[in-house]
């Protein structure tokens, strides 16, 4: 039977991806870089993203719970570890013991979880001002740890992607941390985090966003390439009279005759409704508009400069992440995790 392929899909540049990391190796101030792929690898694929950044020489890799682990530990090659963030449950606690991943560890109650059970190497997340999960920097901290084989102690940053003063704040608890808590590494920086400077660079910094296009902060912006681009096939190509209105509920109104290419692309898939009359795509360098309401499964784009645009074709989201999401009013984060299983995903 002939494999279906689907009218969407992502182009997944994986030499921007290696680039990104290397940049934020190289800026973060700290002998090791490792990668956040949780949640998919941010929706591009984990298993892919893991592969490269491994190739490229990344050594410690993070994601949120042991369904994604258990997904990821057959790839370990030697060397290679691997950390959930959400600690161990009671549920977990047989995967966990057999797993060469390791929880990191977020309340007492799970430290006594792995103690009882006889875990061995952990990482530990101490909370420094974000206030969801670790132990409080506050609290006898050497005391709850004591006995534990620590290989990382981390903590994450509230707003590095904003200036003020939290970002210090928290750098300076997590030094006074590293020297009550003996662990054999000391992690602080996200994304944002290793744009504030090496000074949060400590033994390991942890990069999501940025490896994915996202951009943390200003400084970052130039060696931060692209690494996701959606891409929709055309429909349908169709003329649109001059008073006629486009899509649910009538919000745009052509002003004079004009071209459309329905694309096969919707909320359904990611692409939400901040975007109606307000994204678009790039064909040769130039931007075409979407027009109309975003709806579940397609939408329309102008098409009327471009008589070379027909059924079939593809074409290119406008999604360079900093832009589109002050054009949907989404998060960079959103607009990655949020691309949905629809998509076929095609390295590049």
């Amino acid at each position: 039977m002939q494999a279906y392929i689907a009218p969407l899909r992502l182009r997944l540049d994986g030499d921007a991806l290696v680039s990104n990391w290397r940049w934020l190796a190289k800026q973060g101030g700290a002998p090791d870089c490792g990668a956040a792929i949780k949640a998919d690898g941010y929706g591009l694929g984990a298993p892919e993203v893991m592969r490269r950044l491994m190739t490229a020489g990344c050594r410690d890799f993070f994601v949120s719970n042991w369904g994604e682990a258990l997904a990821l530990e057959p790839l370990l090659d030697e060397g290679v570890s691997l950390s959930v963030l959400h600690g161990v449950r009671a549920e977990d606690m047989n995967i966990a013991l057999s797993s060469r991943a390791r929880p990191v560890l977020c309340s007492p109650e799970q430290i006594a979880l792995w103690r009882d059970a006889g875990g061995g190497p952990c990482d530990v997340m101490i909370d420094t001002g974000m206030n969801r999960l670790g132990l409080d920097w506050r609290g006898d901290v050497d005391a709850m740890t004591d006995g534990l084989a620590i290989d990382t102690l981390v903590s994450h940053l509230v707003s590095a992607d904003e200036d003020g003063s939290l970002s210090e704040r928290q750098r300076a608890r997590f030094t006074a941390m590293t020297m009550q808590v003996a662990a054999r590494r000391y992690s602080l920086a996200n994304s944002a985090g290793i744009c504030l400077g090496s000074d949060y660079g400590f033994d390991l910094t942890r990069p999501g966003l940025a490896l994915y296009g996202g951009v943390p902060r200003k400084n970052a912006v130039g060696h931060i390439a692209q690494v996701v681009f959606p891409q929709a096939q055309v429909l349908q190509r169709r003329r649109v009279i001059a008073g006629d209105s486009i899509g649910y509920n009538a919000t745009f109104t052509a002003p004079a005759d004009m071209e459309v290419a329905i694309l096969n692309l919707g909320y359904a898939d990611g692409y939400l409704r901040g975007f109606s009359n307000r994204g678009g795509v790039i064909v040769d360098g130039v931007r075409l508009p979407l027009v109309g309401r975003v709806s579940m499964d397609l939408i329309a784009i102008d098409v009327s400069m471009r008589p070379d645009v027909a059924a079939g074709d593809w074409l290119t989201m406008d999604y360079a992440l900093p832009g589109a999401a002050e054009a949907s009013g989404l998060s960079q984060y959103e607009l990655l995790t949020g691309l949905g299983a629809r998509f076929d995903r095609v390295w590049a």
